[in-house]
């Protein structure tokens, strides 16, 4: 396999992404160079200017754990499901099934069931944070849990090479964990200020092990990036209902759930470390994950390769670029077949199987902020496409499936 090696920017940072921009670069040294940082950060392919610290980092620390590189959507990740379905088994038109989904699945800013779910109450009487929710906030939580959010996040139905069907999704914990990641942030930086830390960028203000806050910032994250699995497992449960009514018959054979936004302790040539992953998913030899695409351009089922150099881990997202001028977008992202596949008519702003223009036949993305090809900012700088993605990556990770067409 033709795999490509890394840059070394300097002694404490390496860097797998083939086209990246300087902001990128200057931000990422600067956690480079923190005294708790073990060895080197690893910049993922789609490395990128980020809120706090560099979305497609990986971050080792020694002893201290930095909230702002886990960020504000603690867990966030992918969850995708694979079918014993086959494209020419489904459906002329999608239009129902995507009308069942849409509301099964709430999307949006702030939105929520009206009701809560058996299941929700059920998680969350399980499953308590160190940070005591108040009455309003564990309503939220309850309602909040198995439904989309905002943004970049989506529902979309796939096909890969094989002609299997999938449902992937894209999701995290939702309101709460962005209030309990805000409180933590603002604490971490009021310690260093209090203390008098020395930091490059105050978003850089780390907890210390074995301290109180270390402590209770842990147990919430946790929390949180468990909050995020789960509530991506039950918008799957939804999904996969609403499938299987809506063509009569199928069951799923495989699932895979993945973190992209979180920290947890490993331990790497015997050092216990924790290792942040902002914006990367986790490569060990044998993990699975996801790595979606832009819209109408391939998603890929990923198998860690277990590189130490990237800290066993690889990209969480794939599709960097801005599309070519004077191409139409259609929620910041281009449409693969604009007037191609089943059931898709007309161009980008007209496809049949959706009740809002602005989408590929079967992708439901999130009702928030346009323009957000798989990062966080609205029209990122350039970054390496999807087959420089998929050159980059694979020191990390092999690829075994891509589901090729969105339908």
């Amino acid at each position: 396999m033709n795999t490509a090696m890394p840059t070394t920017i300097n002694p404490r940072l390496i860097s797998w992404a083939s086209d990246v921009d300087p902001g990128t670069i200057r931000q990422a040294e600067k956690a480079a160079r923190m005294e708790i940082v073990e060895d080197h950060i690893a910049l993922m392919p789609d490395a990128h200017v980020g809120m706090g610290a560099t979305v497609g980092s990986v971050i080792p620390t020694r002893g201290a754990v930095i909230p702002s590189a886990v960020g504000v959507d603690i867990g966030c990740g992918m969850v995708a499901a694979e079918l014993d379905v086959t494209e020419d088994q489904l459906p002329d038109s999608l239009e129902a099934l995507l009308v069942r989904i849409e509301r099964a699945i709430p999307a949006g800013v702030g939105k929520g069931h009206d009701l809560i779910d058996n299941r929700a109450d059920h998680w969350l009487r399980d499953h308590r944070p160190a940070t005591d929710l108040s009455g309003d906030k564990a309503i939220k939580a309850a309602k909040q849990f198995g439904t989309l959010g905002s943004g970049n996040h989506f529902v979309e139905l796939c096909v890969d090479e094989r002609s299997r069907c999938w449902v992937v999704l894209h999701s995290g914990s939702r309101g709460i964990g962005n209030q309990l990641a805000q409180a933590h942030i603002a604490k971490a930086k009021k310690m260093a200020k209090e203390a008098m830390r020395s930091l490059e960028d105050p978003d850089l203000a780390y907890f210390v092990q074995a301290t109180p806050e270390f402590e209770a910032y842990i147990t919430d994250m946790g929390w949180a990036q468990d909050y995020a699995r789960a509530n991506r497992d039950q918008m799957m449960n939804r999904a996969m209902r609403e499938v299987f009514a809506s063509i009569g018959f199928g069951r799923e054979t495989q699932r895979i759930n993945c973190h992209h936004n979180f920290t947890q302790r490993e331990v790497h040539d015997g050092r216990e470390l924790w290792v942040t992953r902002k914006g990367a998913i986790k490569a060990d030899v044998g993990d699975l994950g996801v790595i979606p695409g832009s819209m109408g351009t391939r998603s890929y089922i990923v198998s860690g390769k277990g590189n130490p150099a990237s800290w066993m881990s690889c990209s969480h997202g794939a599709g960097r670029r801005p599309p070519d001028p004077g191409q139409e977008v259609v929620h910041g992202r281009r449409p693969r077949h604009p007037d191609g596949g089943k059931g898709v008519a007309g161009g980008p702003g007209q496809l049949v199987g959706r009740r809002d223009p602005g989408g590929v036949q079967g992708h439901r993305p999130g009702h928030g902020r346009p323009g957000r090809p798989g990062g966080d900012p609205p029209y990122p700088p350039p970054g390496p496409q999807l087959q420089g993605h998929l050159t980059r990556a694979n020191d990390a990770a092999h690829h075994l499936h891509h589901p090729p067409d969105r339908l």
